[in-house]
């Protein structure tokens, strides 16, 4: 009789912890936004800057983290994201000029690097077996979406009681406190000689050389431009462009009385709805084409964020849409990761995923940077976001031709 390989394993529950609490520190900083650059009275491109500068070197970082992990150990690297991740909160904490900020994000960008989806799912995944990688992948990304339910609302409650600076503190002391669990981050290393034959040259060249890792970079990055817009630009874009809570609705009753506090609200939604998206995604990959599902979800992406800026901005449909597009969000990265395993194994999948990741943060970046820019110029974010409907459409279309197959060892030679 076949033993069964549980689901749930420590390396798992470690890891969902660690992702946890790092995402809800990096899904509340679109909550900063105003009351940021209403204390020292900055363009809104300029905080949006600082914020962008911490996507490009998550993106930066990622890569380099995820061969640190396969060079001298994962929970090494754990360790320097976190205490790189701590440092910048507390200098941005004393920080009082935007230059000040945006280099300091590069240290909080590089903290989300360490103890983020590069590392952490590489974990995962060598600790997985080949039935349940799918979907413990799925669940580790889902433990970030959590955090990005609890993040943002924390942060908006914390602000009502203190400072901005005092909460860049206590979120400090956060990502410090996840270290205790660090002794459970222990992974075999479930390769096949041929993989451990591998040098990481070989296997960068090998999959530079193929055109589907040439793909999958590529479609990477509208996931990121529409990540990195919403997170730090819709609370400010509710709160400007929402009608006001009605005295009486449910969302007043609820205690929804601001649409400061609809902007935190939705983007907890958004990542309620992912917990559920992301899972259904980890089930459908171990059934369905990765690529095929990964094309889907960058439709129906392209679909909703297209209607909900075509028709009046209200609650209701500030809600519907971070319902919608929530259920999508990262429902992309357990596809992708995966995807990336089967194609050229799990002994290099750190890196060879943290380089795909890397173009997820350039259009992170963009979006982050032009919702400012272009704000600033016209005055609104309507530019922003079509170009956020038009590159969603340009991933569903490169993700078709990408050949979901193990590459031959021969492709070394």
């Amino acid at each position: 009789m076949q033993k069964t390989t549980p689901l749930f394993t420590p390396v798992l529950l470690a890891g969902c912890l660690i992702m946890l609490v790092s995402f809800a520190i990096r899904a509340a900083f679109g909550v900063f936004q105003i009351p940021i650059a209403e204390e020292f009275n900055w363009l809104r491109v300029e905080f949006s800057l600082a914020i962008a500068v911490q996507n490009l070197a998550w993106g930066i970082g990622q890569p380099i983290f995820g061969a640190i992990a396969e060079k001298i150990g994962d929970r090494k690297a754990i360790i320097m994201g976190a205490l790189m991740y701590a440092a910048g909160l507390v200098l941005s904490s004393l920080a009082t000029t935007p230059l000040a900020h945006q280099l300091l994000e590069v240290l909080v960008g590089f903290g989300i690097a360490g103890t983020g989806f590069g590392v952490i799912l590489a974990v995962v995944g060598r600790a997985s077996s080949d039935e349940n990688r799918s979907m413990s992948l799925a669940i580790a990304t889902a433990a970030g979406s959590a955090g990005q339910v609890f993040g943002p609302p924390i942060a908006e409650y914390l602000l009502s009681m203190m400072g901005w600076q005092s909460v860049f503190l206590i979120f400090a002391a956060a990502i410090l406190a996840v270290l205790v669990c660090l002794p459970l981050m222990r992974a075999p290393e479930p390769v096949t000689t041929t993989e451990l034959e591998e040098t990481m040259g070989q296997i960068l060249v090998k999959a530079f050389r193929d055109p589907s890792y040439t793909l999958i970079f590529l479609g990477f990055f509208s996931c990121g431009y529409q990540l990195g817009f919403i997170t730090a630009h819709f609370p400010a874009f509710v709160a400007e462009y929402c009608g006001p809570i009605v005295a009486g609705s449910v969302l007043h009753n609820m205690g929804v009385t601001t649409t400061s506090a609809l902007g935190a609200v939705a983007i907890a939604l958004i990542g309620l709805a992912n917990i559920v998206g992301t899972l259904t995604a980890g089930w459908l990959g171990r059934r369905h084409s990765k690529k095929y599902l990964l094309a889907g979800i960058y439709v129906g992406r392209t679909v909703v964020a297209a209607a909900f800026i075509m028709f009046p901005i209200t609650p209701l449909s500030v809600l519907l849409f971070s319902a919608a597009m929530g259920s999508l969000w990262l429902a992309t990265v357990p596809l992708t990761s995966g995807l990336i395993a089967h194609i050229y194994g799990l002994r290099y999948m750190g890196t060879l995923y943290g380089i795909v990741f890397f173009s997820h943060q350039l259009g992170s970046f963009l979006g982050v940077w032009l919702g400012g820019q272009l704000y600033d110029i016209y005055g609104n974010y309507s530019l922003v976001w079509w170009i956020g409907v038009g590159v969603g459409a340009f991933s569903a279309i490169v993700h078709l031709p990408v050949k979901e197959r193990v590459l031959p060892r021969s492709a070394l030679a």
